[in-house]
């Protein structure tokens, strides 16, 4: 077996190999190469030691990125590449990382040291694949399974457990009995990972070409509610209702499946539905319903991805979508179209069609998208109008209406979405001048008003 290396590992290389130290591609890059993969990383890990790295390479730009660990990135081509020494990590804190690295010039020591036996792979040109632990044969029989023992390998980095369910959902792999078994042993060591290290990993598995997979390696594992215990719950969970033939987290399953490889929207679709199990009522004839179950869900999923610590765009359109799956309008006024639009936001629009696509074919058959047809149909001929629709379309802003003698922040606000209303229906009037005249009127009606409920009170 021969690889061919990009021609800035090939400089790396060179100047490794000059200065007399060893080098080796190492983990991800070689387990992809062996499955026929591009690495997205070439990571490569020599006996040079950090500072020696530095020296080697201070013709180039370098990063100390990880120099505690002996991690130093080197800029070529305007593109990175992690340099690691051989290292061995010893004592373990917190299930999460050693409490002391030391470098070493074995590459055996380093590769034991790491998580996976398919990520325990080294190669360079002129010893060829370092495989000291089965790494290859585990990739041909497409098994998932810690070096050595794997409750040890939990308890260095218990982050390990769910990274395993993350490798098995992204190649397909089965996870070896022993390892699984540990996984669900060592659950409880998940409490001592942060939230936003879960996340990624979590990420990772909803981005899987069948996401479903990953998640129900995770419930069976036990793993699941230390992410989102919530979906335990929905869990043979039944609807009793005949446009569903599955329980709630069956259909959560299918719709998650249903919808193409963007986070906003995997993310909607696994949370559309998490407040099912709480809003179900049933009927004198015995049919189920979940009244409600959008505002519910989109109340649980902001708290969710809260938690989670995702990014506040993220958490507000996620919550969007949810609070939204239901609304599949069979006719609308020109006026109410706008508005959907405006509460929406364009940017999320195609979002929530494709979710309710997905909810409809993770449904029970016959399967009917007409009324979601037309809804788009609509908004994007009023969209390609190019109307004014949202509040920053107005030709006025609320330091115009403070120049007309409002200075309230809510009372500017109260005359902009005034204005909007009208505007929704006469987008004609959408001039400055018009506007600023209706604003007039409007606070003269609000002065009045308010001069009448002093009077009132007075008397």
């Amino acid at each position: 077996m021969r690889i061919t290396y990009p021609k800035e590992v090939d400089i790396i290389f060179k100047e490794l190999r000059s200065s007399g130290y060893s080098r080796y591609i190492v983990g991800g890059c070689v387990r992809d190469i062996l499955l026929g993969k591009e690495p997205s990383d070439w990571d490569i890990c020599t006996d040079a030691k950090p500072e020696d790295i530095q020296e080697i390479f201070k013709e180039y730009s370098t990063i100390p990125t990880g120099l505690k660990h002996g991690t130093i990135t080197v800029v070529v081509n305007n593109k990175n590449f992690e340099i690691t020494t051989f290292r061995t990590d010893k004592d373990y804190i917190d299930n999460r990382r050693p409490r002391e690295v030391e470098f070493t010039k074995d590459i055996y020591e380093d590769l034991k040291r790491r998580d996976f036996t398919i990520n325990a792979l080294a190669y360079n040109e002129l010893v060829g694949l370092i495989d000291c632990f089965n790494g290859q044969r585990d990739l041909d029989e497409k098994i998932i399974r810690t070096v050595g023992n794997p409750n040890e390998r939990f308890n260095e980095d218990a982050l390990r457990i769910i990274r395993g369910v993350r490798f098995s959902a992204q190649l397909g792999f089965d996870i070896e009995a022993g390892t699984a078994l540990a996984m669900t042993n060592n659950r409880e060591l998940l409490k001592n990972i942060s939230n936003e290290r879960i996340r990624e990993e979590f990420l990772k598995i909803i981005m899987t070409e069948k996401p479903s997979e990953g998640i129900r390696r995770l419930v069976s594992l036990k793993l699941m509610e230390y992410i989102v215990p919530e979906l335990i719950e929905c869990i043979g969970f039944e609807q009793n209702n005949s446009n569903h033939d599955k329980d709630v987290f069956n259909h959560i399953m299918e719709v998650l499946d249903n919808t193409e490889k963007d986070i906003t929207l995997r993310l909607a679709a696994l949370l559309h539905d998490i407040g099912k199990p709480q809003c179900f009522t049933v009927d004198e004839n015995g049919k189920g319903h979940f009244y409600g179950h959008h505002k519910i869900s989109a109340e649980k999923a902001e708290e969710i991805l809260t938690r989670l610590k995702f990014d506040n765009k993220t958490i507000d359109s996620v919550r969007l979508l949810v609070n939204e799956h239901m609304s599949r309008y069979d006719f609308l006024r020109e006026k109410s179209y706008k508005k959907f639009i405006n509460k929406v936001g364009i940017d999320n629009l195609d979002r929530l069609f494709r979710l309710q696509i997905a909810d409809i074919k993770g449904s029970a058959p016959p399967h009917d998208f007409t009324n979601i047809e037309n809804l788009k149909k609509e908004c994007t001929r009023i969209i390609n109008q190019k109307e004014p629709i949202t509040l920053r379309d107005l030709d006025i802003n609320g330091y115009d209406i403070m120049n007309l003698g409002i200075n309230q922040g809510k009372e500017i606000g109260d005359i902009l979405n005034y204005l909007l209303e009208v505007i929704l229906e006469s987008p004609e009037l959408n001039k400055k001048e018009l506007l600023a005249g209706l604003a007039k009127q409007k606070i003269q009606q609000i002065d009045f008003q308010q001069k009448e409920s002093e009077d009132n009170d007075s008397n």
